[in-house]
């Protein structure tokens, strides 16, 4: 049999990149309408829908903010393997997420629930909580874990 030459494998170092920065007044998110006010100066007046991850450190403080996707007018194809990359990669032990409906409706649709649910499960399996989905509208927003979705 002919040997086969050896394989070249590749050594590498994974690390999060620092794009820009935000102050965030209130410190730590302690409710939906604390998220909302994060959420909303990223995502009001978008003409595409963003999905957007916040990553939370044990005392609920953002520690980081990822756009993680960007769909069309009414859809983004949303991977739980990438919402959750920034996550471990910043040593959270949460995330909230927030996507706009451009049309301005910020109710839930069935593929938003889904969405919620696979990332829920996931994030149970790695130890990284989901504490809540915002969808967020013209001027307002719907927490996914008040309407019983994350319960």
């Amino acid at each position: 049999m002919k040997e086969q030459p050896a394989k070249r494998i590749d050594i590498v170092r994974v690390k999060l990149v620092k794009e820009s920065s935000v102050l965030y007044r209130n410190r730590r998110i302690s409710s939906p309408s604390d998220a909302y006010e994060l959420g909303k100066e990223f995502m009001e007046d978008l003409d595409r829908e963003h999905f957007v991850v916040v990553s939370l450190n044990t005392k609920n403080e953002p520690t980081c903010i990822n756009t993680c996707h960007i769909g069309n007018i009414n859809s983004s194809i949303v991977s739980v393997r990438e919402v959750f990359k920034t996550a471990i990669l910043s040593n959270s032990t949460s995330i909230m997420c927030f996507h706009n409906h451009p049309s301005g409706d910020p109710e839930p649709s069935r593929e938003d629930v889904e969405v919620t649910k696979r990332l829920r499960e996931a994030g149970k399996i790695i130890g990284i909580d989901l504490l809540d989905h915002l969808i967020i509208g013209d001027g307002r927003y719907i927490s996914l874990k008040e309407k019983g979705y994350l319960s």
